[in-house]
């Protein structure tokens, strides 16, 4: 126990001594949450759309009225003055506008006599969230066109549909930081674990290990639990940091607390078993340096931390399944986003602690105690 606790104290020696080394472990992720956080899932607003009236009736009027509407009350667009469809096409063409609505003669004559009339939306496509937003907007103003004219019922036959939303309001931000969390704790496990256990086998400090009477076992779980603490102080500082930029008081409930600790340490242990079993026979301390980025995409991106796994293709949706990854995500945004019950994160809680003592017991295995 003594020779784990030295190396454990000789690995944490060495990562408070090294300041640039833990902002980088810890600004990652928190710089990508802000940025992302507030370039992603945000709506449109003013857009430049053209709207050319080559009718000049009652009801093209009436659309460009509802135009000024969406335009005063929810932003989404601007009108932007053209004479005719061809140059309007054209500066959506070229990049000047976003979209172009146009009123083609006659449209008056045709909606008031039920001649199926017309409108016509030239939409930059290239950029499918802009189109997709324009199209939305574009379609609420047609819907509002062909309401019907007032009744007096007093109760409607028609059906409708309610919307009932279990959580306040989750804007991307809040939305991203199970990610962030994540990721900050894998940050520290590469660089702080994986890359230095590397270096200081090409530095034959390892040998050092070597010589002394320390069993592989002993070796194994130091280097972890080292690896570990230093994961768990990058998972707790950014969920309480991210927790706060966030706005999630919630986090800071002591149920919350206790769950979102224990599964900042389950993940720790996940991603050091992990990372220690796919560095224990690597000699070239190039290799780590260059599964970062493999391993970023290939973990990260599938977990559902920035985009919804029934997204996914099938073949992404298996990967999924196994990423520790999605289990650390998914318990994150159960317990800080949804605040949910205990039932709700001890599936993940047990995937990510078996996980990693499987991870640990396999490098146990094939840990060589030889130079």
């Amino acid at each position: 126990m003594n020779r784990m606790m030295a190396i454990i104290e000789r690995e944490m020696r060495k990562f408070f001594r090294s300041p640039t080394l833990m902002i980088t472990a810890l600004l990652f992720p928190l710089v990508q949450l802000i940025i992302l956080g507030n370039a992603f899932g945000g709506k449109i607003r003013d857009a430049r759309v053209a709207v050319v009236d080559e009718d000049h009736g009652p009801e093209a009027v009436r659309v460009i009225e509802a135009f000024h509407s969406i335009q005063a009350n929810v932003r989404t667009v601007v009108m932007v003055p053209r004479a005719d469809e061809v140059t309007a096409r054209e500066d959506v063409r070229q990049g000047k506008l976003e979209g172009a609505l146009i009123i083609p003669p006659q449209f008056s004559r045709r909606f008031l006599a039920g001649e199926n009339p017309q409108l016509g939306f030239v939409v930059d496509n290239s950029d499918q969230f802009m189109a997709s937003s324009l199209q939305d907007k574009m379609n609420e103003l047609v819907a509002g066109l062909n309401l019907p004219a007032a009744s007096a019922e007093r109760i409607t036959s028609a059906a409708a549909l309610e919307i009932v939303e279990l959580y306040p309001y989750i804007d991307y931000l809040k939305y991203l930081l199970p990610g962030s969390i994540t990721l900050a704790m894998y940050v520290s496990v590469m660089i702080g674990g994986g890359i230095l256990y590397i270096d200081d086998k090409a530095r034959g400090v390892h040998e050092g290990y070597l010589v002394t009477p320390i069993t592989a076992v002993e070796m194994v779980l130091g280097l972890n639990l080292a690896g570990a603490i230093k994961a768990i102080l990058s998972g707790v500082t950014l969920t309480v940091l991210g927790s706060l930029i966030a706005g999630l008081g919630t986090a800071f409930e002591p149920m919350r607390m206790v769950q979102w600790f224990l599964l900042v340490c389950a993940t720790s242990l996940a991603f050091n078993g992990m990372m220690f079993l796919l560095m224990v026979r690597v000699e070239d301390p190039l290799v780590p340096r260059a599964l970062f980025g493999i391993l970023n995409t290939l973990l990260y991106f599938p977990s559902g931390a920035i985009y919804p796994v029934q997204a996914f293709p099938k073949w992404l949706q298996i990967i999924s399944r196994v990423d520790p990854f999605s289990f650390a995500v998914h318990g994150f945004k159960a317990t800080l986003l949804k605040e949910a019950s205990w039932s709700a994160v001890s599936h993940d809680l047990l995937f990510l602690t078996a996980f990693g003592v499987v991870s640990l017991t396999a490098s146990s295995l094939l840990f060589k105690r030889t130079m």
